[in-house]
């Protein structure tokens, strides 16, 4: 590629397109970063709480885990449900839409079960070659 290659592939067999036009990107965008996979996975087994969240994903900030709630549900991958109560509760669920992502996020954690020795081995390999170098 030149330095002036600007153009993208988006899939198997596409054609080239403007980055900001890939639909991929765009999915990988809100998908690919761990703490959005999490709670796909935890709500993929039924609706929690907030707190119910927080206390579940080791390590996510209550900061991050309120921007990747609001941007779950303004993907339209997440509900959120709020009740009239005292105090106030609220839930999150997976959508329609939002299920439909867990038959390939299952899928690529098979694979990436299946295939963590291989990839460990190859990088192992790797750093012993470039520490030779």
């Amino acid at each position: 590629m030149s330095g002036t290659h600007t153009r993208v592939p988006t899939g198997l067999g596409a054609g080239p397109v403007n980055p900001e036009d890939c639909p991929v990107r765009e999915v990988l965008d809100r998908i690919g970063d761990k703490w959005s996979v999490l709670v796909i996975v935890l709500l993929g087994r039924r609706t929690h709480r907030y707190g119910e969240l927080h206390r579940t994903i080791d390590g996510i900030s209550q900061r991050m885990l309120t921007l990747t709630l609001r941007a779950l549900v303004r993907d339209g991958l997440v509900e959120r449900t709020a009740h009239a109560t005292v105090p106030p509760r609220v839930e999150y669920s997976l959508t329609g839409l939002g299920r439909t992502l867990l038959e390939p996020l299952t899928a690529l954690d098979r694979w990436a079960v299946e295939h963590r020795d291989d990839i460990r081995g190859a990088r192992e390999r790797h750093d012993r070659e470039q520490a030779r170098t």
